[in-house]
């Protein structure tokens, strides 16, 4: 498919897309109707998305997070689909933020206060055991210590530096994350996503259309949020948009 774009300050960003497979959908039969101002046609029966609205929806949610950023607020990033998990991680962990690429415990907003006191379980032992304060116990008393804080860290590491709800969640397939999306909304927590043309975009805040499957979208969509975030940090605060 050859595409055809003028000369203007969105070419680059245009092409990038294009180049990483963004513009590629579902099938018409998967279509959700929420989407369907994204997009442009259907080639062979698989919906292509306007890469122009693309860039546009793109740009909100970078400034969004950038705002977020420069006001040092914490941005939730979740991406469990194998296809994204370690571009999720990456980015999180340079951006030294929390992140779920496991499986979405449920509760994780709704039910914030259990969450609060697993991590403080699980803070608590660590800094017992990085004291030495643990030697008062008998060693099949340490060894079960050992396996909770295992446990702990499983279940809750990657998101143990989350002292508080969120700002903003992002995630990498609205639909598989359904979950996650809607215990936002629940708590009123805006949301920023990469979705395909199978997903509702009912009730997603920055919600952005493009392939959410393949590799190389994902991870183009996931360094452009890192990135804006990156920036923001760098900048005086401002007032976040509104959602």
């Amino acid at each position: 498919m050859t595409v055809k774009v003028k000369d203007d300050k969105n070419d680059q960003a245009i092409r990038q897309l294009f180049e990483a497979g963004a513009h590629f959908g579902y099938s018409r039969s998967r279509r959700h109707p929420s989407v369907q101002s994204y997009i442009y046609g259907f080639k062979n029966r698989v919906a292509i998305v306007d890469l122009r609205q693309v860039v546009t929806a793109l740009e909100k949610a970078k400034n969004f997070l950038s705002s977020l950023a420069a006001n040092n607020q914490t941005v939730l990033w979740v991406g469990t689909k194998n296809e994204a998990r370690a571009f999720v991680q990456v980015a999180a962990e340079d951006l030294n933020q929390p992140y779920v690429i496991g499986r979405w415990l449920g509760g994780t907003l709704t039910n914030f206060s259990q969450l609060q006191k697993r991590l403080g379980r699980l803070s608590d032992l660590k800094t017992k055991k990085d004291k030495g304060e643990l030697s008062i116990y008998t060693k099949k008393e340490q060894l079960l210590i050992d396996r909770e804080i295992a446990d702990l860290e499983r279940r809750f590491g990657t998101i143990a530096s989350l002292k508080h709800l969120p700002a903003t969640v992002v995630v990498i397939d609205s639909r598989a994350e359904d979950l996650a999306v809607r215990e936002a909304r629940q708590m009123k927590i805006p949301v920023v996503s990469l979705s395909g043309t199978d997903c509702n975009l009912v009730g997603i805040n920055f919600p952005v259309v493009g392939n959410d499957a393949g590799r190389a979208s994902i991870k183009y969509f996931v360094d452009q949020l890192a990135t804006a975030y990156r920036a923001g940090k760098m900048t005086p605060p401002v007032v976040a948009p509104a959602v």
